[in-house]
């Protein structure tokens, strides 16, 4: 099978740290091939050109300027994967898709829930496949407690606590080297968007349970004092959802962890059920190694480096099996009911993202406290949802409300 000519839109912190080890360094790598690129920021650009040899009249600075060319005939393209900030997801799939390419986007799918609605109906709309890597639904923790809570191991579901956790380094704008470059990252986006749309979805791919009611909590102290360069952002947010049948899970995501702590994310979920209890993570995961410099536990399920240089794990394996999906879909191998599903609104993350705005928006309404802290006000995902696509539309993805 010939591979997938793929346009890289957005060459920033994500490829550096996932994407570029899928495309050139792992299992993956045969059945794609970097056609073209672009980014707004030339040195990202350059560096990515220059070190995976992309010729620089397949260099871009915008996803236009790349689609025209692809248009005129410069080059061929089968699909495009958008990496750029979450914000910024919306308009580029949607022109990818309008001309004709398969996408795949990192998760969150995007900021707002019209975003994801619009995308998945041009999807539906071009006949084009569209595809999330939400990366933990590989994780074979994530797996198998899906395949345990389905089998009713457990008994019904009632309630559960996911941690997810960063060092201050992720977001803190001074520190050597910066985590990501652009030094007001923190403060255009938060943890909703960057941590709990992991957790979200992890919860909700275990459960497959639809949320009904957010509310939040934010914390603004931590991030605000930083020097010399302070940051007007959440340090945490504690998200509480209630999902369909009275269900809830508390989501507490944050990146003010001291940056001693033994590793870069601390993560650990509890779910409870009326017959039994599941602790996934525990904390801790991968292996822990101790050097001079210091104690750090590191995650080798997510990213698993071999000695020949190639590098595996879930990281690679949930957008590189999108990337198997987009070529069995293009030579005819999915069929309606598979399509179907991977349509969903589960598998685009139409619900994390539910999630997450109504999480947003709940601080937004909340009441502000001088300690920094911010109490949400309660979020109706029906009536949210009503709000931003219509009530028709709202009771498609809710029904029963």
């Amino acid at each position: 099978m010939e591979p997938l000519r793929l346009g890289v839109i957005g060459t920033g912190s994500v490829v550096r740290e996932i994407y570029h080890y899928l495309y050139f360094h792992s299992e993956y790598s045969r059945s794609v091939s970097v056609e073209a690129i672009c980014d707004s920021n030339a040195e990202s650009l350059k560096e990515f050109s220059r070190r995976w040899k992309v010729p620089s009249d397949r260099c871009f600075s915008g996803y236009e300027e790349m689609l025209a060319a692809r248009a005129a005939g410069k080059f061929a393209l089968d699909a495009v994967a958008v990496n750029t900030p979450d914000s910024m997801h919306a308009a580029p799939s949607i022109a990818a898709l309008e001309a004709g390419l398969d996408v795949i986007v990192p998760k969150p799918t995007a900021e707002r829930v019209e975003e994801v609605h619009r995308i998945t109906e041009t999807a539906g709309r071009t006949g084009r496949f569209f595809g999330v890597d939400f990366h933990k639904r590989e994780d074979p923790v994530v797996k198998e407690a899906r395949a345990r809570v389905a089998g009713g191991v457990y008994g019904s579901f009632q309630s559960a606590t996911f941690h997810m956790l960063d060092r201050l380094m992720v977001a803190d704008p001074n520190h050597e080297p910066r985590f990501f470059s652009s030094p007001d990252f923190a403060e255009r986006n938060s943890p909703v968007t960057f941590l709990t749309s992991h957790m979200a979805d992890a919860f909700m791919y275990i459960t497959r349970l639809k949320p009904v009611e957010v509310r939040a909590t934010g914390y603004r102290q931590k991030l605000p004092s930083l020097r010399p360069i302070a940051v007007n952002g959440y340090d945490l947010v504690d998200t509480t959802v209630v999902f369909e049948g009275g269900a809830s899970c508390h989501i507490i995501t944050g990146w003010a962890l001291p940056n001693t702590a033994d590793c870069l994310t601390v993560q650990s979920g509890r779910l409870v059920f009326s017959d039994g209890m599941l602790d996934l993570w525990d904390n801790h995961y991968g292996f822990r190694e101790t050097t001079a410099s210091r104690i750090e536990n590191r995650n080798v399920s997510f990213r698993t480096f071999e000695e020949d240089g190639m590098v595996g794990g879930y990281g690679m394996d949930c957008p590189g099996k999108i990337i198997r999906n987009i070529l069995r879909f293009r030579t005819g191998e999915i069929d309606v009911e598979e399509l179907r599903a991977l349509r969903s609104p589960f598998m685009t993350g139409f619900y994390t993202t539910l999630v997450c705005e109504c999480a947003t928006a709940s601080l937004e309404a909340g009441r502000a406290y001088d300690n920094g802290a911010v109490v949400g006000a309660p979020v109706d995902a029906h009536d949210f949802l009503a709000q931003r696509i219509g009530t028709a539309a709202a009771k498609e993805y809710l029904p029963g409300h």
